[in-house]
């Protein structure tokens, strides 16, 4: 249901780094959202070259999309939440951190063959 991609000009982790920076984005969310970790996705692609405020340096843009409706209270609070963890994970600063989120209809998010709705 919590799908969480981010997408980065930073220097991406080694591989047990990696593995452990996936693992405290799914748990993190998992915690956070209330919901079981079993459905809980989380990637990170290929560093890939970016631009941000006119600069080169490293920056993420992260994606959130969630199966149901997310109060404007809880957005605020997974967008602190994330860009802390974020800035951590890949050694960047927050203000070059952008995350968008986005509710789903459950309807239109397949799992196992079925649906959420």
């Amino acid at each position: 249901m919590p799908l969480l991609n981010l997408f980065s000009s930073a220097k991406q982790p080694d591989e047990p780094a990696l593995a452990q920076m996936l693992k405290s984005f799914s748990t993190l969310l998992a915690h956070e959202l209330g919901k079981p970790e079993r459905y809980v996705m989380v990637g990170l692609a290929p560093r890939m070259e970016m631009s941000f405020a006119g600069s080169r340096e490293p920056a993420c843009y992260a994606e959130f999309k969630n199966v149901g409706q997310l109060p404007d209270d809880k957005i605020e609070h997974l967008s602190q939440v994330l860009c802390m963890a974020i800035a951590k994970a890949l050694a960047l600063p927050q203000d070059r951190i952008y995350i968008e989120f986005t509710n789903a209809d459950g309807a239109l998010w397949g799992f196992d063959g079925g649906t959420f709705g």
